[in-house]
């Protein structure tokens, strides 16, 4: 067991108004499996660059063990899965790399095909054994299971309970509550580490902001009688000094300058009074921006009367011929949100795109209602260009309805103004479902849409589909999201299943 201890922590990129940590410490046991959560934005990736060196700071990180960071970029993709191990690992044992491989439930035999013709589950998986096959060596995990299948999912939390000494960075809740056993979290205003899951966590921020949200209104009441208080000692300091130009005793003048001294006195108490004053107002005023805004959501969808909305009998996308998956059988009514499960590759995307009219061929039955407004959040975000304004327009959305649900969604007003290439790849993302629910439409069809996305933005997208029941169909990866938001699910086989 050792000790990662970062002391008086500042940072800030180059032209930004304000920091990403401001003189942050705490101490990180090495021995920990520690998830790292936070708002997109708030520097969870920021902070692991910080860990490996890769920008300067303020302030010091100690520690003595070497830090490797997930995922890395493999340079020849074209070499053979088990020669890009050896080179991260020149000194294993082939039989070492095929026991570590056996706990991610993995056969050999990928360790002698090239790299680029691996699946994406079994790249992770080449990566990851790879790191964990390095001694003393504290791995930063930089989201591990986007894009990952339920199947290849679960072969991942199996392997990392099993290990220790890592940082994981990741928005799925269920894979946190089971793989980790302390959690860091980036808030407004600090960085906070429990022990425990996300779920201990989320119940511990819960009472939290419980009990902030009553100390708020005291502060807000406590703000809104100093505001008075100052106010009124400013007043009283003024009708002193005014005093000692129209004071008279018995027709006489009194002396002015014994009562200007007098004012003088207490113009300087108010002033110190008000000087406090401010201080404390300014002080408590800081503590309000610890509650994390959580505002709701709105959508508000198109009512159609035909029901079921679509059909799919004995339906297979077929390649080349061939199906690409066993034939379904499927309706939509009005309010179904009907969730796609099933491996990689056997073709869920290929049926949202098909319903939103892509050209792919078919077997089957097929039906769908007539005039049906479809607002659809695709897989990839490579697509987005040009300025918020820009984009809203092209859409044909509202813009200020476009913005409020982007700032909602934990997106600062100065963001607004970034091209959108620039963005982070959550708030991407967010850009994509904003522009969605901010859509008219009789159907909702997203594609994979939390990939990247914080779990306080989650949270809030799911509460916001159970209070409008929107009629989707959707794939995600997200067990806790499936359960929560699905009425149905529609899971792919193979034909040979």
């Amino acid at each position: 067991m050792s000790l990662i201890n970062v002391t008086n922590l500042s940072f800030g990129y180059d032209g930004a108004i304000h920091n990403v940590f401001e003189n942050v410490s705490f101490s990180i046991d090495t021995d920990w499996k520690l998830g790292l959560i936070g708002r997109n934005g708030k520097g969870k990736t920021t902070f692991l660059k910080l860990l490996l060196g890769e920008f300067k700071y303020q302030g010091t990180i100690t520690k003595n063990v070497e830090f490797d960071y997930f995922p890395f970029d493999v340079k020849d993709k074209e070499k053979m899965a088990i020669e890009i191990v050896n080179e991260i690992v020149p000194k294993v044992e082939d039989w070492e790399i095929i026991k570590e491989l056996s706990l991610l439930q993995a056969q050999p035999e990928i360790l002698y095909r090239n790299f680029s013709l691996l699946s994406g589950g079994e790249q992770v998986k080449i990566l990851l054994i790879s790191l964990f096959l390095k001694e003393n060596h504290f791995l930063l995990i930089d989201e591990p299971t986007n894009h990952l299948d339920h199947e290849t999912r679960k072969h991942l939390v199996e392997y990392l309970k099993k290990k220790k000494s890592f940082i994981v960075v990741s928005h799925d809740r269920d894979f946190l509550d089971q793989i980790v056993d302390h959690i860091l979290a980036i808030n407004n205003t600090n960085i906070q580490i429990q022990k425990g899951n996300f779920s201990t966590w989320q119940q511990n921020k819960n009472a939290q902001e419980h009990f902030e949200l009553t100390q708020n209104e005291k502060l807000k009441k406590e703000i809104e009688r100093l505001e008075i208080a100052s106010k009124n000692t400013a007043n009283w300091s003024d009708k002193v000094e005014k005093s000692k130009y129209n004071t008279t005793n018995s027709g006489s003048s009194i002396d002015r300058g014994y009562v200007g001294h007098k004012s003088a006195k207490m113009m300087k108490k108010s002033k110190v009074m008000e000087k406090r004053t401010q201080k404390s107002i300014q002080e408590k005023s800081n503590l309000l921006k610890n509650l994390e805004r959580n505002d709701n959501l709105k959508i508000v969808p198109l009512e159609t009367k035909q029901n079921p909305i679509m059909f799919m009998h004995n339906f297979q996308i077929t390649y080349n011929e061939k199906p690409l998956f066993a034939p379904i059988s499927v309706d939509i009514k009005t309010g179904d949100r009907l969730a796609i499960t099933g491996k990689n590759g056997i073709g869920k995307s290929s049926i949202l795109k098909f319903i939103i009219g892509s050209q792919i061929n078919y077997k089957g039955n097929y039906q769908i209602a007539k005039n049906l407004k479809i607002s659809y959040v695709s897989q990839t975000t490579e697509m987005l260009k040009g300025t918020l304004k820009e984009f809203a327009k092209q859409q044909k959305i509202e813009e200020s309805i476009f913005k409020a649900m982007l700032s909602k969604m934990g997106i600062s007003k100065q963001e607004f103004e970034k091209e959108i290439s620039q963005m982070s790849e959550g708030q991407k993302k967010k850009v994509l479902i904003a522009k969605s629910i901010s859509e008219d439409a009789n159907l909702y069809i997203w594609d994979e849409p939390l990939n990247y996305i914080d779990i306080l933005t989650r949270i809030q997208i799911e509460q916001a589909l159970l209070n409008a029941k929107p009629t989707m169909i959707f794939i995600e990866h997200d067990e806790t999201f499936v359960k929560n938001i699905a009425t149905k699910v529609l899971h792919l086989k193979s034909e040979n299943e």
